[in-house]
């Protein structure tokens, strides 16, 4: 597991994402969140896309994918990790570190 969060990170920091923060969680329905920010929705895309990338190079791949299309907020579904990419002001409205810490 270690190793697929660490590509996922790498992943993220290659396109830029900036506060990206791993949260571990317990009793929930997935084990991990990463959630990490993009400056604008090619930005937020261009993260997702290359998570995308790397993972499929490991034979694992997104179960689900929300918001793609607008890029404000992108989920990215891989069963027991869920990456959340957003825009400054969706990440800052909606406060999901806040929510699981």
């Amino acid at each position: 597991m270690e190793k697929i969060l660490d590509l996922i990170l790498e992943a993220v920091d290659n396109k830029h994402g900036k506060d990206t923060v791993h949260i571990a969680l317990t009793d929930a329905f997935t084990d991990h969140f990463i959630i990490t920010t993009g400056n604008s929705p090619a930005q937020t895309q261009a993260i997702a896309d290359e998570v995308e990338r790397v993972m499929g190079k490991e034979n694992i791949y997104v179960e689900q994918r929300e918001g793609y299309r607008e890029g404000s907020w992108i989920l990215l579904d891989f069963g027991n990790i869920i990456l959340h990419v957003f825009l400054p002001e969706q990440r800052q409205y909606y406060s999901l570190e806040k929510l699981w810490q």
